[in-house]
């Protein structure tokens, strides 16, 4: 439940300016962001901090560690599961930092990709989204049970400092490109076959492949994050783009073997990809100069 009052329905903010969902303010969330669903995945980065300066969890289950590395401001968000969270988590942390954003999502996946096993990292080059299609499970009229949209392209700048950083850290072989699926569920738009529900979802797998032959892998949030770093362009359109966006996911679910990680090998490659990912931020970002002020932050004293 809200513990402050918010000013406006529209864009809620506390008298403070702390944003409804997220509850962060100016000065405490950095340019350069990680962001993972698992809280446990961010606390397990911010270990490779050199000083967290902050650590702030929301009442709607966003995480945000804010700290020091390299000399420069880094922070780490954990936001939970699905397309919505993301929004949440991008739309208000915009609403509270200045300047161009730089956002890797680190997260899991379900690889659909020949080769790719459990622990290796896929890198989107794009993604693409998967939803359910509601009006079929009722009108005989529906032809598909599944909509398939386009694919939205990750930063490319971005996404070669991840793959540069990935294949130095973890090494080439354990590396895959592609492009993501991010579909609406874990279980019917992925393609999970059950007996419990009505998913009609028995050739969903083959028509990804068929309508996208880059497809490498599925999860829940990519999508959204590339839509709207495309959108980051104002309320007309017409400004530059704000916000860059890349993803490297780790392979938990092996949909080609039906295999799935072991908590060990998730942790191994969590402490040296997100190490990669880290060094692929500060090289994009490799100066404060024209990103948030520093008077006023969490960091004005250790830079």
């Amino acid at each position: 439940m809200p513990e402050e009052q918010m000013s406006s329905a529209n864009r809620p903010t506390s008298l403070d300016g702390r944003t409804y969902h997220v509850e962060t303010k100016r000065g405490e969330v950095s340019n350069r962001i990680i962001t993972v669903g698992d809280p446990q995945r961010a606390h397990a980065i911010s270990q490779h901090l050199d000083m967290i300066l902050m650590t702030k969890q929301s009442h709607r289950g966003f995480l945000t560690i804010t700290g020091m590395y390299k000399h420069l401001p880094v922070s780490i968000v954990a936001i939970g599961m699905g397309s919505p969270m993301m929004d949440f988590f991008v739309r208000e942390t915009r609403m509270v930092v200045d300047g161009p954003l730089a956002i890797i999502r680190f997260g899991s996946c379900g690889s659909i990709i020949n080769g790719a096993q459990t622990g290796d990292i896929i890198i989107g080059d794009g993604a693409f989204g998967i939803t359910r299609n509601y009006a079929y499970f009722g009108d005989a009229s529906e032809k598909d049970a599944y909509v398939l949209w386009p694919n939205v392209d990750a930063d490319a700048v971005l996404t070669e400092g991840v793959v540069s950083e990935m294949v130095k850290g973890v090494g080439a072989q354990r590396v895959f490109r592609g492009l993501i699926g991010n579909a609406d569920s874990f279980y019917g738009s992925q393609g999970r076959p059950g007996a419990d529900f009505y998913d009609a979802n028995e050739g969903l797998l083959d028509r990804v492949h068929k309508e996208f032959p880059q497809a490498a892998a599925l999860e829940m949030e990519s999508h959204m994050l590339f839509h709207l770093g495309r959108v980051s362009t104002g309320r007309t359109g017409d400004e530059p783009q704000s916000v860059r966006a890349a993803c490297a996911l780790m392979v938990f679910a092996d949909r080609e073997g039906n295999s799935f990680i072991s908590p060990e090998t998730s942790r191994q490659m969590t402490k040296v990809a997100s190490l990669a990912l880290l060094d692929a931020l500060v090289k994009d970002m490799p100066t404060q100069a024209g990103l948030h002020p520093v008077e006023g932050s969490v960091w004005q004293n250790n830079l």
